[in-house]
């Protein structure tokens, strides 16, 4: 089903909102090296619950690090809630996803190019499993 235009404008703000109190939780705590991107929010059709897929930076550190967003998810939550008070009535409860479909895109632009091949390459494999 299509998302509304309410859902869409919901994930847009939310998107917008969680790139800030991210980036400036990441300064807080003094993490140097480490980049996060909200990449994409979606919202459920009854606007209780908000899917968040963040990229991170180096890539071998995204588990832990959605791990520890889920686990500070009360208090992101909370300062969401602050910054969009005014245009939601009520906040929808965000849960973390790691969007790893960059590094899929460069794995596959390896492929392509001759420099890995995904069939022999014990990772890959592995991950393509997880999928």
């Amino acid at each position: 089903m299509e998302e509304s235009n309410r859902q869409k404008k919901i994930a847009g703000v939310l998107q917008n909102d969680l790139a800030i109190v991210l980036q400036k939780m990441l300064r807080d705590t003094g993490q140097s090296g480490i980049i996060i991107s909200v990449s994409k929010v979606t919202v459920t059709t009854d606007l209780s619950l908000s899917k968040v897929y963040v990229s991170v930076f180096p890539p071998d550190k995204a588990e832990l690090i959605v791990t520890e967003l889920n686990e500070l998810k009360p208090n992101i939550k909370h300062q969401i809630a602050q910054k969009v008070r005014h245009q939601l009535r009520k906040m929808p409860d965000l849960v973390f996803y790691n969007d790893d479909s960059l590094e899929y895109i460069n794995n596959i632009k390896e492929a392509v190019k001759g420099k890995v091949d995904p069939i022999k390459d014990p990772e890959l494999l592995k991950k393509r499993k997880n999928l």
